[in-house]
């Protein structure tokens, strides 16, 4: 896999590949702060750098790379992964992030990044150097807030999947998965009962802790169910009070 982050982040003065507006973005209600001033929102747009493609398959940053950016999926999906302890190099899949979603914020800890990101489908991300955004932090008290409610966010959702997987059989940990995706793009304003779903069936298995058998019998048993109907990656849901209630 090709990785683009020892190049990812150029100098504040050098030109943008792809400018990134804030003020024109169609995320901008889910993504940016709320309360920000117009004035605030040109200075958010002078330190995100620029917003970079990424072709899918390509590697964002990867386990042990300095932590010096904070990203935004503009647009696509992105995987994050960590190689299992035991030698045997299978990745366990840790997350699913979407267009909105910041990456990186694990890298706070130790200033290296703790995980792999790699994206699932071309997509877009806007970059944003670290050094630069936490000058805006203690500028603007909207931003800081904003940084929090991000990383509570992520303890959230890190809880749920440990409880997740802790407590629910397979098919409810697949009814989980399938009703979570909907949710999260029916808050960005795309439409939740029918979407490209770009795990593929082994990473949805390693996300959720089955086996990719396992996903592909219950995905077969929910269309027989009339609960959903499959069509390759893509994903219609019809009953959502039954997944619910599985």
């Amino acid at each position: 896999m090709q990785t683009i982050h020892e190049t990812s982040v150029p100098l504040p003065s050098a030109p943008s590949r792809h400018a990134a507006h804030c003020s024109t973005c169609a995320l901008r209600h889910y993504c940016l702060p709320q309360g920000l001033s117009s004035e605030d929102v040109v200075r958010l747009q002078k330190v995100i750098v620029n917003a970079r493609a990424i072709k899918r398959g390509e590697t964002l940053f990867r386990v042990g790379d300095t932590f010096d950016t904070l990203y935004a999926i503009r647009s696509g999906s992105i995987k994050t992964v960590v190689s299992t302890s035991n030698g045997n190099g299978r990745e366990q899949v840790m997350g699913l992030h979407l267009s909105g979603d910041a990456l990186g914020l694990e890298g706070f800890d130790n200033g290296r990044h703790a995980c792999h990101a790699i994206a699932l489908e071309d997509s877009s991300v806007c970059l944003i150097p670290y050094v630069h955004f936490e000058r805006s932090c203690r500028e603007t008290g909207a931003i800081q807030r904003r940084l929090l409610q991000l990383m509570s966010r992520e303890m959230v959702r890190k809880t749920a999947q440990t409880l997740m997987l802790g407590t629910l059989r397979a098919d409810e940990r697949v009814a989980a998965l399938l009703l979570d995706l909907s949710g999260r793009l029916t808050r960005r304003g795309y439409a939740g009962n029918e979407f490209n779903l770009r795990l593929t069936r082994d990473d949805m298995g390693s996300f959720l802790g089955i086996t990719l058998e396992t996903v592909s019998r219950t995905l077969s048993r929910f269309q027989a169910k009339g609960l959903i109907n499959t069509n390759g990656k893509l994903i219609r849901i019809l009953d959502f009070d039954g997944l619910r209630a599985i």
